[in-house]
């Protein structure tokens, strides 16, 4: 009977350390899905990410890009050299458009567009991101606004890198970008494109934008 009784015992021991075991593992579980809930909401919030769509980047930028952006929500105050994601209702009903901040409130913008240089404040502009395709040798494309213009408070004034394949805020359609308008800025390229299905995707290309 001695020998029956300490078998038995030895089974009652199992089943505590069976159990600890799978109260262990629930709560790992627990533990990783309220740390993925949280990173989720984090994303959700202060975070986005958005694909590119057309050539007005171009090169920094190209068709089918898909950026991560750091949203308004610490996204508040939009600096010159900024690259935004904006969506105005009255240009195309509200459709995101992806821009390079030039001047931001209370200061001047001039285009000299037959040498193709943008003044702000009457200084000209160091732009190495600025793009004209190597056949382009036309002015750069005006698009109807009056220059000089000065930006209005709570706004910007923006240009696509691809100066004579973008629609910006050269054109009476976009114009000056409310700052409410803007979704956020744009951090980081995470997965590129291939400038219109034409070029192999350049993975070298991942990284931060500037």
């Amino acid at each position: 009977m001695a020998f029956f009784s300490r078998i038995s015992d030895k089974k009652e021991e199992r089943q505590p350390n069976a159990q600890n075991w799978l109260q262990a593992l629930f709560r790992d579980f627990r533990d990783v899905l309220y740390i993925i809930v949280i990173f989720m909401v984090v994303y959700v919030l202060c975070f986005r990410s958005v694909m590119v769509v057309g050539s007005s980047m171009n090169k920094t930028l190209v068709d089918g890009d898909r950026i991560i952006l750091i949203s308004s929500v610490l996204y508040r105050e939009p600096e010159l050299g900024d690259i935004v994601v904006a969506s105005k209702d009255s240009f195309r009903n509200g459709e995101c458009i992806v821009k390079r901040v030039i001047a931001t409130e209370g200061q001047k913008v001039d285009i000299d567009f037959e040498n193709r240089i943008v003044y702000v404040d009457d200084v000209p502009l160091e732009e190495p991101y600025a793009f004209f395709a190597a056949d382009d040798h036309d002015p750069m494309h005006q698009l109807g606004m009056s220059f000089p213009l000065v930006v209005d408070e709570g706004c910007v004034f923006v240009l696509g890198d691809n100066r004579n394949g973008s629609n910006d805020s050269r054109s009476p359609e976009i114009g000056l970008i409310d700052c409410r308008e803007i979704l956020g800025k744009a951090v980081l390229l995470i997965f590129p494109g291939t400038e219109n299905g034409k070029i192999p995707a350049d993975f070298s290309r991942i990284g931060g934008l500037y």
